[in-house]
C-alpha cells in the first residue's frame, strides 16, 4: 500500500460512497441544514423532559456574556443563595466584576513569579511555551476562586457593576497578553545581561503598578468599603452599611471555605482512585490560601456526594465538557441529542479515559446542578443544570442532563466536605501528586 493518496483511491472511495443510497441522503441534508440538524434525534425530547423529583431554588438566571467567568459565576450563584436566605430576599447577584478585577491583577503576579522562577529554562523549552500561551485567559477552578474570596471578600453587583470590558473581556486580555510577554521578554533579557534579583524584583514591581492602572481604566477601581441598600421579598428596606468585602462575605455568605473542596473524575491509568491531584503551575495567586487539590473518585462516589447535597437543599458547581451533544436551543446536554453515528455511518467508540489521554474533551465549563430526577429505587436518571448563558438559551437558561452524559463528560464537582463517608475523607487529607502543568486534568473552565 502506497503512503499517499493515489487517484485510484480516490476512485474508490467515491464508488464506495455512491453505492449506498443513504449517503446521498445524508450529504443533501446536511449541505443544506448543516451537521447538527441532519443528525438531530427528534425522539431526544420525549426522555429528556425538564421535569425533576428534587429542585433547589436557585434565583435568577445569570449571563457571563462574552467573557470565560462561568466558574465565577457559578461559585457566585452558590454564594448569592446565603445572602438571600439571611437577607430574606427574592433574588440578588454578586459582583462577578468584583473577582474578574483581583482575578487579572493575581494573574499577572503569578506570572511574572514564574517568569523569575524560570530565568535558566530554554526560551524554546515546552515549560515557557506553556507559561507564555494562555496567560491571561478568564478560565479558572474552584481553588483559584476560594482563594480570591479568602483574600478579597465579595460585593453584591451593584457595588460593582459590569462594565463593557467586563462583559467583553477578548480586547483587554489581549492587551494584557501583550504587555505581560513584553515583560517577561524585558526580564529575561534584564536576567541575560546580569541585573541582580534585587533589580529584577524592583522592575517587577514597576511592571505590576502598570497592569494595576491597565486594569482600573479597564473595569473601574474596586470598592474597598462600601455601603449597600436593598428592598426584601416583604418590601422592607434593607441597609449594609460601612462595610470591606471581607467583612460581607464573613456575615451575609459566611461559608468556611476550609470546608468546599472539589473531586474529580479522571478514568485514566496514571490517576488512581482515592489518590489526591494537584497540577503545577497551575494557579492564579502566589502561595494561595487554597492550592488546587482534588480528589479522584469513582463518577457513581460523585453522583451520590451530589445527590446528597442536594437533598439538604443546597445546589452543586460542577466543571464538564459542554460542548458535548449539548443543544443550547432545547437545553440538552445528553448523548442521544445527536445521532452523528448515523449520519455518517460510523461509529465514535472512544471511552471517558480515552478521550482525556488522546486530548478529545476536558473540563471546558462549569455550571451549577440545582436539581435532579431519581428513580423509585434513587438512581438518578436526568439533572437539572443552571447555566450562566442568559435566560435565552435553554430553558429559561436552565438545562437538562441526562445520566448518561453525567458519566461520560463530567468531570469536576464542589462540595461540602460534611458529605465524604470516612474513608474519603481521610483520602482528601492525603498529599497530593503534582500532575505536569499540560496534563487535562489542568484544564480551566471558561
Amino acid at each position: 500500500m502506497k503512503p499517499c493518496i493515489c487517484p485510484e483511491d480516490l476512485a474508490r472511495f467515491e464508488a464506495g460512497f455512491d453505492a449506498d443510497r443513504a449517503n446521498r441522503v445524508a450529504m443533501n441534508a446536511a449541505v443544506k441544514n448543516g451537521l447538527d440538524a441532519a443528525a438531530v434525534n427528534f425522539e431526544a425530547p420525549r426522555t429528556n423532559l425538564h421535569a425533576f423529583s428534587i429542585e433547589v431554588e436557585a434565583g435568577d438566571v445569570t449571563n457571563q456574556k462574552s467573557s470565560g467567568r462561568c466558574w465565577m459565576f457559578a461559585s457566585l450563584n452558590l454564594m448569592r443563595l446565603e445572602v438571600m436566605k439571611k437577607l430574606n430576599l427574592k433574588n440578588m447577584e454578586l459582583s462577578q466584576s468584583y473577582p474578574l478585577f483581583y482575578d487579572k491583577l493575581e494573574r499577572a503576579n503569578f506570572f511574572l513569579e514564574n517568569i523569575l522562577a524560570t530565568l535558566d529554562e530554554p526560551k524554546e523549552g515546552r515549560l515557557l511555551a506553556y507559561l507564555l500561551s494562555d496567560l491571561m485567559g478568564d478560565g479558572g477552578q474552584w481553588d483559584m476562586f476560594r482563594s480570591l474570596v479568602a483574600k478579597y471578600g465579595v460585593v453584591p453587583q451593584d457595588v460593582m457593576p459590569e462594565s463593557f470590558s467586563s462583559s467583553n473581556t477578548g480586547k483587554m486580555n489581549k492587551l494584557l497578553r501583550t504587555k505581560l510577554r513584553g515583560y517577561a521578554c524585558e526580564l529575561r533579557a534584564k536576567a541575560a545581561a546580569g541585573a541582580s534579583p534585587e533589580e529584577l524584583r524592583a522592575a517587577k514591581d514597576e511592571m505590576m503598578a502598570t497592569v494595576y492602572r491597565m486594569l482600573c481604566i479597564a473595569l473601574g477601581k474596586p470598592p474597598v468599603r462600601f455601603t449597600w441598600e436593598t428592598q426584601d421579598k416583604d418590601g422592607q428596606f434593607v441597609r449594609v452599611a460601612n462595610v470591606t468585602p471581607q467583612e460581607f462575605f464573613a456575615e451575609y455568605v459566611g461559608w468556611n471555605l476550609d470546608d468546599y473542596v472539589t473531586v474529580i473524575n479522571a478514568p485514566t491509568a496514571d490517576k488512581p482512585y482515592g489518590r489526591t491531584y494537584t497540577v503545577k503551575y497551575l494557579g492564579n495567586i502566589v502561595d494561595p490560601a487554597y492550592p488546587v487539590k482534588y480528589l479522584n473518585l469513582p463518577i457513581e462516589d460523585l453522583k451520590a456526594l451530589t445527590i446528597a447535597q442536594l437533598k439538604d437543599g443546597r445546589i452543586v458547581w460542577f466543571g464538564s465538557d459542554v460542548g458535548q451533544f449539548s443543544d443550547r436551543e432545547l437545553g440538552f446536554l445528553t448523548t442521544d441529542a445527536y445521532d452523528y453515528a448515523g449520519l455518517f455511518a460510523t461509529d465514535f467508540p472512544m471511552t471517558k479515559a480515552e478521550r482525556l489521554d488522546f486530548g478529545e474533551s476536558q473540563m471546558t465549563h462549569a455550571m451549577a446542578i440545582t436539581g435532579v430526577d431519581l428513580d423509585e429505587a434513587g438512581q438518578p436518571i436526568r439533572w437539572k443544570v443552571e447555566n450562566s448563558w442568559g435566560k435565552d438559551t435553554g430553558k429559561d437558561g436552565y438545562y437538562v442532563m441526562s445520566d448518561a452524559w453525567f458519566n461520560e463528560f463530567t468531570y469536576q464537582i464542589l462540595l461540602d466536605r460534611k458529605y465524604f463517608s470516612a474513608e474519603q475523607a481521610a483520602q482528601f487529607d492525603t498529599d497530593p501528586i503534582a500532575l505536569e502543568p499540560w496534563d487535562p486534568m489542568g484544564s480551566l473552565a471558561k
